[in-house]
């Protein structure tokens, strides 16, 4: 089972990737750590993100790919993966869609949680306090809503187009969330 996790910041993203990963035994593959997988690994690609990192810049679609490629051949992912925090921009999804047959993986399962910008508003500025997380203010939610709407759905409607995105309702108990997630996998 090939799982892409999309949604918006806020969205219960985190907390149904990891029910989904114990559910269906498959690893949870985040794009931040496998960079840092790389950067720790010493390798020659591990280095290039290193010195990238370093530099401030922002780590390019084609380091983001080949980073994807050397972590999705690793023996765990054989049965299965769900990728979270990748693809974000269409070329990523577009280079997903040519890298997968290659090594022999079925058809992704897309879903997209749904919920409501004030919702998203609300759950983000509820947790203020109760986690570590220096992105949890109103402005800066505000700001990564934003973001995701301009640069990240467009990757939606690129799976959406390729007939494989489900859209879940994302408002509920995390139970009844899951439930929707699972009979969408089941299907």
């Amino acid at each position: 089972m090939q799982i892409v996790l999309l949604g918006p910041p806020g969205a219960g993203k985190g907390t149904q990737a990891v029910k989904i990963c114990e559910r269906y035994t498959i690893p949870h593959i985040s794009t931040g750590d496998m960079l840092r997988q790389q950067v720790a690994s010493g390798s020659p690609l591990g280095n290039k993100v290193k010195s990238i990192l370093d530099s401030g810049e922002l780590v390019t679609d084609d380091i983001i790919m080949q980073v994807v490629e050397a972590r999705l051949s690793q023996p765990d992912c054989k049965s299965g993966f769900l990728l979270d925090g990748i693809p974000r921009t269409v070329a990523q999804a577009q280079s997903l869609a040519t890298l997968l047959p290659k090594m022999g993986a079925a058809r992704l399962k897309v879903l997209q949680i749904n919920v409501a910008d004030e919702v998203l508003l609300e759950r983000i500025q509820g947790r203020q306090g109760q986690s570590s997380r220096s992105d949890d203010t109103a402005e800066v939610a505000a700001k990564r809503l934003k973001v995701y709407w301009e640069q990240t759905a467009p990757v939606a409607n690129y799976y959406e187009q390729h007939g494989n995105l489900v859209k879940l309702d994302g408002v509920g108990t995390v139970d009844e969330v899951f439930e929707r997630i699972t009979a969408a996998l089941a299907a």
